[in-house]
């Protein structure tokens, strides 16, 4: 997994516009909580799909960045949770348990 770090708002609102290029994955993780590593374990250990970046976000050490992922896409703020972002929108989120790869292929829509 070659994971793109998300740290500032500036940046957020890049992969907004990117959003309209292609999807992109948003992994919000929490670095203190064992489901939120088991989360990521789990999607490092997948195929992610050629032609989709998958940002990163350590909600601890950028907590307001967090906080306007959830404002900006309209979504519950979750830890782990993991969000894909299609055409300036959140088109599927999911938390805990529920954040596997097989899910986030068959929610991008190509």
């Amino acid at each position: 997994m070659d994971w793109k770090e998300l740290n500032s708002s500036a940046q957020l609102a890049e992969l907004h516009k990117k959003s309209f290029e292609r999807p992109l994955v948003i992994f919000k993780h929490s670095t203190r909580c064992s489901i939120s590593s088991m989360a990521k374990s789990r999607l490092e250990r997948s195929s992610p799909p050629e032609g989709i970046d998958f940002y990163y976000l350590d909600l601890i050490r950028y907590r307001p960045v967090s906080d306007q992922v959830a404002k900006d896409f309209d979504v519950w703020h979750e830890s782990p949770q993991i969000l894909i972002i299609e055409n300036g929108a959140c088109i599927y989120d999911e938390s805990h348990s529920g954040i596997n790869m097989a899910e986030i292929l068959t929610s991008i829509s190509r």
